[in-house]
Parts: C-alpha cells; sequence; structure tokens
C-alpha cells in the first residue's frame, strides 16, 4: 500500500467506528455480529488472524465473547493505535501489528481462523493475497470472508469471491449478509458471507 492509501485510512480511522458495523456501539449489531461470526470461529481458545482489522472492533469481539487468541493486522497505524486502545484489559489481549494485509507478516500455518471483513476487494491482487491468507491456516482451518458489492461499483460480486475462493479450496459456502441488524440499516446492495473449511 502506498504513503496516500495509509494517510487516507489514517484519516478515516477519525470517524471509523461512528458506523454501525464498524463500532458495534449499537447492542442489536454487535449481537448480529456476535451470533454470525462466534459459532463460525468455534470453541474458546482458537487462534484467529484478523486481517484489515481496522480499529480491532472484530477481534475485541471474538477476544471477550469467545475467549479467542486474536492477532490484528492493519496497515494504517492511526487504526492500530485505536484498536490497541479499545483492547486494553482485555484477556486473552488481542495483539494488533501495523502490516499490510495483502503480506501480515504472520507465522504460515499457524492460526485456526483467517478473518478478513471487506479487505479481499481492495487488494492489488486478490487472488496472491488469498493464497497468502490461506497459507496461514493450520490444515484444518477456516476461512472467513465478509465481502460486497456496494452500490458504487466498488467491490466484489458474490459469484466472483466464490470463484476466487474456489481456486484454492474445495469447500465454499456462501451466505447473504442482507440483513439489517448487520449493518444498523436497510441496506440495497451485495454483501455477504464466504466460509471455506478445506
Amino acid at each position: 500500500m502506498t504513503d496516500e492509501s495509509r494517510s487516507l485510512w489514517d484519516r478515516e480511522a477519525l470517524t471509523f467506528d461512528d458506523a454501525a458495523d464498524h463500532g458495534l456501539r449499537d447492542p442489536e449489531t454487535r449481537r448480529a455480529w456476535a451470533d454470525l461470526l462466534l459459532p463460525l470461529v468455534g470453541d474458546p481458545g482458537r487462534h484467529v488472524a484478523d486481517l484489515g482489522c481496522g480499529t480491532g472492533t472484530l477481534s475485541v469481539l471474538l477476544a471477550v465473547e469467545g475467549r479467542h487468541v486474536v492477532s490484528g493486522v492493519d496497515f494504517s497505524p492511526e487504526m492500530v493505535r485505536r484498536a490497541r486502545a479499545k483492547a486494553e484489559g482485555i484477556v486473552p489481549a488481542p495483539v494488533f501489528t501495523v502490516a499490510d494485509a495483502a503480506d501480515p507478516g504472520l507465522p504460515a500455518g499457524s492460526y485456526d481462523v483467517v478473518l478478513a471483513r471487506h479487505v479481499l476487494w481492495a487488494m492489488p491482487d486478490p487472488a496472491a493475497a488469498l493464497a497468502t491468507w490461506i497459507g496461514l491456516l493450520v490444515p484444518a482451518g477456516v476461512l472467513i470472508l465478509i465481502e460486497g458489492r456496494w452500490h458504487t461499483g466498488a467491490g466484489l460480486s458474490a459469484a466472483e469471491c466464490a470463484e476466487l475462493v474456489g481456486r484454492f479450496r474445495d469447500d465454499v459456502l456462501l451466505r447473504p449478509l442482507d440483513d439489517a441488524s448487520f449493518w444498523g440499516r436497510p441496506i440495497d446492495d451485495e454483501r455477504y458471507l464466504i466460509v471455506s473449511r478445506s
């Protein structure tokens, strides 16, 4: 990522949590994400890589409610600073690192779960990023992607994303995420979950 992109996301960090699905300040929205993700991640103590973690809201959610060991990565120092502040006093404490999600610098074959929300579409080479992410997983690890194709035309369609994951893994489960409870408002664009376990 470029210095210009990093500066842009540092500025975005100032208001990032104002979006209902970023800050999870509304109890209904927080519960929707917890009910979605916790069963997918599984039993307590899983090692989770949260790539493009932003201000760390999902990392904190998984650590607090799932008691998971979370490594969060974001290339914006300001996002990471806010994530670290958000995680103060939490046990187990998420560890946040400034790095590019495309090449997060995490140890290969070490994570039970790789989670990325609204990140893959922004990668310069999504296929290469996805190959790197899958390489972080233990043999029975779970890939969780939350992506979308937004009204602006940006993003990846569900079909595009499923096809991309299918290049690397046999198991590709696709679920629409069109319920307003996830976003704090009704949506009219395409948002979805992909889960791959093998």
